[in-house]
């Protein structure tokens, strides 16, 4: 009968790093301790022999992007968060990963970290992999009291952020001095981003987009929270040389991998202006929003459009259309137009905001409406004719433009 294998972790170790140590002792190989979000919490000392890998995850502290990228396509991570089972990762030699065994720290049905073992000059046996198991139960209660320190601190961030963005708080010693109560550094330049989701986020789906968040290593996330199906992040652009462009990117790569990971689609996005001044925040927040409102109404016409910046005269149209209300101001062109395609079932009126989208166009208008040239040059005649418009004039065309648009702005 086999002898019960005693437990080498039963022993009162007060840190992560005595853990790590002792794992490293019993198993005779290179250890290390992540959080869930792949953030390095301890390592094992006394073993130089190591991989890039990890050499690179101590000196930043955290798992480097492009490891985690190959893990999850390699099939590893999604399996680590199925099993509370020791997993054998093969060697990856384009990102440095030497053989190591990995296993899942489980709290009920929570992974709360992980535990890697390299295994240089060896492979570790049955015996040696049911002792892994008992470390990782052993850890559990370490790491649960981390994620509740956590959890605590990401309230009161939360708490702080919200005030930011409804304006609560705009002295700038004040915020100041509460970012640094918070232990986190203020950025000198930043904008608000939004992902707006189909349907409110439920606590798995922010889990998923904590894990996100917390392993993209592009621009820095200064705080963040969830209002409904609201994603709302603030962004540090601070020594980023082309803002506009990795803005774009941050987006780009997040809707893109929690659609490859987490099959999650059709997120839309948006990101504000840049500024400098903590009390700018909540016109960074509104400006962000305004994006998006424009983007439901326009669709086809802000397809590409992500930054306030990019937004053009859509910037203006709240400001343009309390005027013409205020004024009373009826364009007589455009009526005339409607009410002739009204009575007689046409559409001069898309026709005429096809052609102006084009930029006067007419190939590439005709392309859109999906017609003849000759049928859109008619069509365009009786439009002139009908509105009493002179479509080489430019002034009459970009009114109609904006009329046309802020009659869709209202519905």
């Amino acid at each position: 009968m086999n002898k019960p294998l005693k437990d080498p972790f039963k022993e009162n170790l007060d840190t992560l790093e005595e853990f790590a140590d002792r794992i490293s002792e019993v198993l005779h190989c290179p250890i290390t301790i992540e959080d869930s979000n792949h953030r390095l919490l301890a390592y094992s000392t006394h073993d130089e022999r190591t991989d890039q890998a990890r050499i690179a995850t101590i000196i930043g502290r955290r798992v480097p992007e492009k490891v985690i990228n190959n893990l999850w396509k390699e099939g590893i991570i999604p399996t680590l968060l199925e099993t509370d089972e020791p997993v054998r990762v093969p060697n990856i030699n384009e990102i440095g990963l030497g053989d190591r065994i990995a296993i899942s720290i489980w709290k009920n049905d929570e992974v709360l970290g992980f535990i890697w073992a390299v295994e240089i000059d060896k492979t570790l046996d049955q015996e040696e992999l049911l002792l892994l198991k008992k470390a990782a139960t052993a850890l559990k209660n370490k790491l649960l009291q981390l994620q509740i320190r956590k959890y605590k601190r990401e309230e009161r961030s939360q708490e702080f952020f919200w005030k930011l963005l409804t304006g609560h708080m705009q002295s700038e010693e004040e915020i100041s001095d509460t970012f640094h109560d918070a232990q986190i550094t203020p950025p000198t330049s930043f904008s608000i981003a939004v992902f707006r989701f189909q349907e409110d986020i439920t606590p798995e789906a922010e889990r998923q987009i904590s894990y996100m968040l917390k392993t993209m290593h592009r621009l820095k996330i200064i705080l963040y929270t969830i209002d409904c199906n609201d994603l709302i992040l603030l962004l540090s652009l601070d020594s980023i040389d082309n803002p506009m462009k990795e803005q774009h990117d941050f987006v780009d790569f997040f809707t893109a991998t929690m659609k490859e990971r987490f099959s999650i689609e059709q997120i839309s996005t948006s990101f504000s202006s840049i500024y400098s001044s903590y009390d700018q925040i909540a016109k960074s927040y509104k400006e962000a929003l305004n994006v998006l409102d424009i983007k439901r109404k326009f669709p086809d016409e802000t397809a590409e459009i992500v930054g306030y910046q990019e937004l053009g005269i859509y910037q203006f149209l709240d400001v343009l259309l309390e005027k013409r209300i205020h004024d009373g101001f009826e364009n007589y062109s455009l009526n005339k137009l409607m009410e002739y395609d009204v009575r007689h079932n046409s559409n001069l009126v898309e026709t005429l905001e096809v052609f102006l989208d084009s930029d006067n166009n007419i190939n590439e208008a005709a392309k859109v409406l999906n017609v003849h040239m000759n049928t859109l040059s008619y069509r365009l005649k009786r439009i002139a004719e009908i509105g009493n418009i002179n479509l080489k004039d430019p002034n009459q065309k970009m009114t109609l433009y904006l009329d046309i648009k802020l009659k869709k702005y209202q519905i």
